[in-house]
């Protein structure tokens, strides 16, 4: 079993659980509408995505034990829409379009970000410092915070926000220090890391970076 598959599955069903929800709750007013729209095409690109340009590190495998412990982990993600059907609350309109505004941004700093992660390696390994990963060194986890977020903002409850504290402190932040010290390799990765952000964009150069008279095309990421 692959780490992949359960998470494949958690998103495929997303569509679902949600329409499931709704079904329960009989609650069919806009905000679960706008929520399925949202979350269940994500699941959906998502799997689109693990068709076209996978993320290798979801290929591992883990045991049966490790596999029920993800999964459970994963249900975490089903408690936004949860908290925004059986309770009924009803989103205003300006919070609805606030929530798809960011949700449209975070799907496409995620998937986009990723596609030019694997197809630049895929052509041409090494160091990526250009492009979304120009002043940012994590473009795809930034926009998995936004879509999140999206939803989070959707359920009109502080739970959804703490369990997106709580994945980014245990997985994304882990996962961004582990990369950091697996692009230390490269010589040119001080003077990238030195002006680009962890998760947030680092829009002003750095006074130490020396980036200002480097051309825009350094050499790629990995």
């Amino acid at each position: 079993m692959k780490a992949k598959h359960i998470i494949n599955l958690q998103k495929g069903l997303t569509g679902f659980v949600v329409l499931g929800l709704m079904w329960a709750y009989h609650n069919f007013t806009i905000g679960p509408w706008i929520y399925l729209a949202l979350h269940g095409t994500y699941g959906l690109l998502w799997l689109l995505k693990d068709q076209l340009f996978p993320d290798k590190q979801w290929e591992q495998k883990i045991s049966p034990g490790q596999g029920i412990f993800v999964g459970i982990i994963l249900v975490l993600y089903w408690v936004a829409p949860f908290l925004l059907i059986s309770r009924g609350v009803v989103p205003s309109a300006p919070l609805i379009a606030a929530a798809v505004a960011l949700n449209i941004l975070g799907v496409f700093l995620h998937y986009s970000s990723d596609a030019q992660k694997y197809f630049t390696l895929k052509y041409h390994p090494g160091l990526i410092t250009e492009g979304f990963f120009a002043r940012c060194r994590n473009t795809n986890y930034l926009g998995e915070v936004l879509i999140y977020s999206s939803f989070a903002l959707l359920a009109q409850h502080w739970l959804p926000f703490v369990i997106l504290a709580l994945f980014a402190a245990g997985l994304f932040i882990p996962n961004m220090r582990k990369k950091d010290q697996s692009l230390a390799r490269y010589p040119e990765f001080a003077e990238y890391k030195a002006r680009s952000g962890l998760l947030l964009p680092q829009l002003l150069p750095s006074r130490n970076s020396g980036l200002d008279s480097q051309a825009p095309d350094s050499p790629q990421n990995g």
